[in-house]
């Protein structure tokens, strides 16, 4: 079955307007969801929904052999705004902790600003260890946005957001750590081969 050969990307670029619905959506529920609970489901399902398609992109262009730098380039950078949407979103309302945003921020957009500075040397994939932390990071988030502690409790729901939490910020670090690491022994190598 053929597809369009621009269906990978144009799911890529849906994510940007979609993570600024999502962000509005957000703030209008107000903290756990309590101004308007309903609307916390709906932006949950939103989020889910909207972060499920970074799956959905990445398989389409590698089955149907439609990988683009474009798509290398933006499909990193249209997560990075969704995230950062929940999580900024989530810190406003004071349900996680401002430092652990600021780290992770700083972290995803060091990266994406290094991304754009190079790329017309050469366009830098996500790494394998990018997507284990944009899952992991993908999961913390969508469970933080459910408003589950209706069911089982503030102080479960708190515990398993904070582990959750946690580990999006150890896997974050890692991550940006073996991005660097690659990109130095990169460097090296292009220097030694004359590149």
């Amino acid at each position: 079955m053929a597809i369009p050969r621009q269906l990978p990307n144009a799911i890529t670029v849906a994510r940007i307007p979609l993570a600024v619905v999502f962000f509005v959506l957000l703030l209008l529920g107000g903290t756990y969801g309590a101004s308007q609970p309903v609307l916390r489901w709906v932006v949950a399902g939103l989020f889910i929904l909207a972060i499920s398609t970074d799956w959905v992109d990445g398989y389409l262009a590698r089955r149907y052999d439609l990988v683009s730098d474009f798509g290398k380039l933006w499909d990193p950078i249209a997560d990075k705004l969704l995230t950062g949407a929940g999580f900024i979103g989530l810190a406003i309302l004071g349900e996680v902790w401002w430092w652990l945003v600021l780290i992770i921020l700083i972290r995803e957009w060091g990266i994406t600003i290094h991304r754009f500075t190079i790329v017309k040397e050469h366009v830098v994939a996500a790494a394998w260890m990018g997507k284990i932390k944009t899952t992991v990071q993908g999961i913390a988030l969508s469970w933080a946005l459910l408003p589950l502690q209706t069911w089982i409790g503030l102080p479960a729901w708190t515990i398993m957001t904070t582990v959750l939490m946690i580990a999006a910020l150890i896997l974050t670090i890692l991550s940006g750590i073996d991005y660097v690491v690659a990109q130095v022994r990169g460097s090296r190598t292009d220097r030694e081969t004359g590149v």
